[in-house]
C-alpha cells in the first residue's frame, strides 16, 4: 500500500515552491511530489525525479515528516574527531612547554613531531593535515620566524641599507641630462 502525502500541500503549492527556490535536487524532488499530487502513479514520478521507487518512498516519508524543506540535503556529519577533549588538552600542555630535546629528539615541534608524540603516547595514528586542523581548531596558528644566519651581527642590515641608497642615488651628470635647462 502507497503512503499517502501529507494533505496541507497540493500540486499547485508544490510546484510554487519549486520555482521559487535554489537549490535544484530540491525543486526536482517537489515536482515529483507535485504529479503524485496530480494523481500520477509512483512509476511517473519516479521517471519524473529520475529515481527508482524506492527514493520516492523516501521522499514522501521526509515531506510528510518535515514538508518542502525535509527534502533539502542535509550536510554530511563527517568522520568524528580521532582525539578527545583530554587528549587534546595534553597536546595543547604539550604545544605550550615545547620539546625537550633529549627526550623528543627535537627542539620545535613540527607537525610530523607531533603526530609521532601522539602515536607513542595514545597510539593513535594522525595525519599531518588532520592535526594541522585540530590545531587550528584549538586557536594554534603555524609561526615560522624570519630566517637569519648565525654569523650575522647586528646593525649589518641598517648599514648595508644605507650604503646602497647613497650608490643608488643619480649622478650629477645624469641629473644635468633628465632636467634640461
Amino acid at each position: 500500500m502507497a503512503l499517502s502525502l501529507r494533505g496541507d500541500f497540493d500540486a499547485f503549492r508544490l510546484r510554487g515552491l519549486a520555482k521559487k527556490t535554489k537549490d535544484g535536487p530540491q525543486a526536482r524532488r517537489l515536482l515529483a511530489l507535485a504529479a503524485i499530487y496530480d494523481g500520477a502513479r509512483r512509476t511517473e514520478a519516479a521517471k519524473i525525479g529520475g529515481v527508482g521507487l524506492q527514493i520516492i518512498r523516501d521522499w514522501v516519508i521526509r515531506f510528510n515528516a518535515r514538508g518542502p524543506d525535509g527534502l533539502l540535503d542535509g550536510k554530511a556529519s563527517g568522520r568524528p574527531s580521532k582525539l578527545d577533549d583530554s587528549q587534546r588538552q595534553a597536546i595543547a600542555r604539550m604545544v605550550e612547554s615545547g620539546p625537550i630535546p633529549a627526550i623528543h629528539g627535537v627542539v620545535r615541534w613540527r607537525l610530523i613531531d607531533l603526530a609521532q608524540w601522539i602515536y607513542e603516547e595514545f597510539r593513535i595514528a594522525i595525519a599531518k593535515q588532520t592535526l594541522s586542523r585540530e590545531l587550528r581548531a584549538m586557536g594554534y596558528r603555524k609561526l615560522s620566524a624570519r630566517p637569519r644566519h648565525h654569523a650575522q651581527a647586528e646593525g649589518v642590515i641598517e648599514d648595508f641599507k644605507k650604503a646602497s641608497a647613497r650608490a643608488w642615488r643619480p649622478s650629477r651628470v645624469r641629473r644635468a641630462s633628465m632636467h634640461p635647462g
